[in-house]
């Protein structure tokens, strides 16, 4: 909910209504769209109603009082020519002239029941207010012969322009029609307001003056038929008319008799009536999924704020435009704003559209994503002059365009280029991207810098997925494939499904540590020449609750991604060394091999971190061995060699694991100082059944021999390999012939009635 409130589209609904609901702050909004309506058009004022005028009428400024006998005459006058109706809307000071008041009562008792007495109130009210008893003078009827009595109270805006009238007021028990309720001769007691009709034009209302009117100066039977109203100023004041000015209220009664003429009388000032159609307008064409019916509800929502009110106006339905006005600037202005920034966002510094872009619209059906990275690109960048790191993001994009055929491609952080081509069949997709490495093999020119590139490339295929999962995928893959220095990484579906697992592994790992789904297993390692256990390797394993055993290689690598790796390595030499201790009490020789990371190798914290657990555990590292993994990973050798020669000269035992693969060869045995060598498994499995591994077996134990090293083979699978090795000269053996990895409790009573059988006990 709280989302949809902080969009553009409900904050331009909810911010108009309340300030139409709860104040006046749109009153300038509406005031200027009618009084420029007001101002085009108009129409000529019904000849049926006349004004009879003791001064200005409409127009008149004079502020004036008439006395009784003159006002008295006037109607004599008029009633001689037989009106239709007549009203009385001319202030009268009662009591100054006893003979005038009672002159003037006659008259208007002689024109019943045809006459009707106007009340105008003392001031101008507004939309909040009603009208109360205190704003009119209302004569007795005694004084006014009985007429009955119409009242004039206009409701105005911030700037005092009339722009609805009540129907009729209820001032105590008795209900009094406005003026222009009896001008239009409306009989019907409605509740609410209408608004005037300002396109009345107020200079066509016919007048006459009283005075000239008394001296027969106009035609006999010119108020024949007609509504005649008696008018002087007294002492009211103009009120604004749309689209005229300041003028007396007569306008706006007239204007409201008008109006009321019309199918329909309604004010709805007030009410978001157009607000609510504009949003509910732009909310749909928001919804639309065809641009041509978003852009015709749009088109439409903008259009009504103009023409609907105009077109209700014209019928005679009054309606407020602040809000919709308001609702499209907060609506228009937003949508421009977020469009401006999506452009920055969407776009790099190269000025290329960025992976932000891609992630952003939607991906076509039959569609691969490749994400391509260029290596040491931050090297590049650091190499050039600011000025000139766009121009080397635009040749690469420039490149890979003519070498895929695309007509955009999208630059990434950390020298990531991304397009979508159409999917191919995978070895043909493989093999076009083989030949677009090859594009790079040519050295980039950027002014007069020149830079060999190397570059690798992430692909995905899973159609179906959002597109900002395919491009991350895509971006993983890439990465992934320079990390390991392959050409293309092909993001699986599979992996996508253990994406949750494996992001989440960080705190798994942290929490199968305390709770002891991880824990150690221990494989015996046997001397080939006595036939007994000399030591074991300790082995990670978890078992996870739900999902059962799991590989070490399945999360060793994720812990070295998530530089968790530091934390699970002493964790397992601090348990490597508690049964190393409790193994020491059956054989005070026994070895305890643990592997260290390649990660770990040549970090500076290394040496200090073993010596304190040393310290703390207070045993010999003599009968510790560690084992160096996957030393191609290793990427400062100096530090590597730096540290593991303070840990040999400590007393720890060095072993390079996997003698034979990657680097783990003749120039790596050169550089490390090392006691031990351990020949891969793969070696050792073909021992009985290839001649040339059998061969290279034999070579490396009598290099190791010659070079001071002991020689421990892993793997051994039978008697038949074991006794092989042994002849070969083959110091120590490890593997399922030998004794599985297993619990510490198990090995330690194996090796308990080992000890016992070479006592004698057993």
């Amino acid at each position: 909910m709280l989302k949809k409130l902080r969009s553009p589209l409900y904050l331009a609904l909810l911010i108009p209504a309340l300030l139409v609901l709860a104040s006046d702050l749109l009153s300038p909004i509406d005031h200027g769209f009618w009084n420029v309506r007001f101002k085009i058009g108009g129409h000529a004022a019904p000849q049926s109603t006349i004004v009879l005028s003791f001064d200005g009428g409409v127009s008149g400024a004079d502020k004036s009082n008439i006395d009784t006998r003159k006002l008295a005459a006037v109607l004599d006058k008029v009633a001689s020519q037989m009106p239709q109706r007549v009203f009385v809307d001319s202030p009268v000071k009662f009591g100054e002239d006893v003979e005038g008041d009672k002159t003037l009562a006659e008259a208007i008792d002689r024109l019943q029941p045809d006459v009707a007495f106007v009340v105008r109130s003392k001031q101008i009210g507004s939309l909040e207010r009603s009208f109360t008893a205190d704003d009119f003078e209302i004569p007795t009827p005694g004084k006014i012969g009985g007429a009955p009595v119409v009242l004039s109270a206009w409701h105005a805006n911030f700037i005092e322009y009339g722009v609805a009238s009540d129907y009729f007021i209820r001032i105590g028990k008795a209900s009094y029609p406005t003026f222009s309720v009896a001008l239009a001769n409306s009989s019907v007691e409605k509740q609410g307001m209408f608004a005037p009709d300002n396109l009345l034009d107020v200079d066509s209302i016919p007048h006459l003056n009283a005075g000239k009117f008394l001296t027969g100066d106009y035609p006999p039977g010119l108020l024949t038929g007609r509504t005649v109203i008696v008018h002087s100023t007294g002492t009211v004041s103009p009120i604004g008319y749309f689209g005229k000015g300041r003028v007396h209220p007569l306008a706006l009664d007239l204007a409201g008799a008008d109006a009321l003429r019309k199918p329909f009388a309604l004010s709805l000032y007030g009410l978001p009536l157009l607000l609510f159609v504009f949003w509910a307008l732009v909310y749909f064409g928001s919804q639309a999924t065809r641009k041509g019916r978003k852009l015709a509800l749009y088109g439409t929502a903008v259009v009504s704020i103009v023409f609907l009110p105009v077109l209700l106006q014209i019928i005679g339905i009054t309606i407020d435009i602040g809000g919709a006005v308001l609702s499209a600037a907060i609506y228009g202005g937003a949508r421009l704003w977020q469009k401006r920034m999506r452009r920055v966002q969407h776009t790099s510094a190269s000025g290329l559209p960025n992976l932000l872009a891609l992630s952003a619209q939607p991906l076509q059906v039959g569609c691969d994503v490749v994400v391509a990275v260029i290596a040491r690109y931050e090297e590049i960048l650091a190499t050039l002059p600011k000025d000139l790191h766009g121009e080397c993001a635009r040749q690469i994009a420039r490149r890979l365009a003519v070498g895929s055929g695309i007509d955009r491609v999208y630059n990434g952080e950390g020298g990531h280029f991304a397009w979508t081509e159409e999917a191919r069949p995978l070895e043909m997709q493989l093999n076009h991207l083989e030949g677009l490495r090859a594009l790079f093999s040519a050295p980039l020119q950027i002014g007069s810098y020149t830079f060999d590139t190397n570059i690798h490339f992430g692909l995905d295929r899973n159609e179906g997925i959002d597109s900002p999962t395919r491009v991350n995928s895509a971006v993983a893959s890439a990465n992934d494939a320079l990390a390991s220095g392959r050409s293309v990484e092909l993001f699986e579906a599979e992996r996508l499904a253990e994406a949750p697992w494996e992001l989440s592994l960080h705190a798994r790992i942290d929490e199968g540590l305390r709770n002891g789904e991880i824990w150690l297993a221990f494989q015996s390692q046997w001397d080939m020449r006595e036939g007994r256990a000399c030591g074991a390797e300790a082995l990670i394993r978890w078992s996870h609750p739900t999902r059962g055993p799991i590989a070490p290689d399945a999360f060793i690598l994720q812990a070295e991604r998530a530089g968790r790796i530091d934390a699970i390595t002493y964790w397992v030499v601090d348990e490597a060394i508690t049964a190393a201790l409790a193994l020491s009490e059956i054989d005070p020789h026994f070895q305890m091999s643990v592997n260290l990371s390649a990660q770990m190798v040549d970090k500076p914290s290394l040496v200090s971190n073993l010596v304190e657990i040393i310290r703390r555990r207070n045993i010999d590292p003599h009968f510790l061995t560690i084992e160096v993994t996957e030393t191609s990973s290793v990427r400062n050798r100096p530090a590597a060699v730096q540290n593991l020669s303070q840990l040999r000269a400590m007393g720890f035992r060095l072993s390079i694991d996997d003698f034979g693969t990657g680097e783990a060869s003749l120039a790596y045995l050169a550089d490390l100082p090392s006691d031990e060598l351990k020949l891969d498994r793969r070696f050792v499995s073909r021992l009985l059944t290839h001649q040339r591994e059998r061969e290279i077996i034999r070579s490396t134990i009598d290099l190791a021999h010659a070079l001071g090293q002991t020689v421990v083979a892993e793997g051994i699978e039978d008697e038949s390999t074991y006794l092989a090795l042994a002849r070969l000269g083959c110091d120590i053996g490890q593997g399922y012939y030998l004794g599985r990895p297993q619990p510490f409790a198990e090995l330690y009573q194996g090796l308990l009635k080992m000890g016992q059988r070479r006592k004698g006990i057993l």
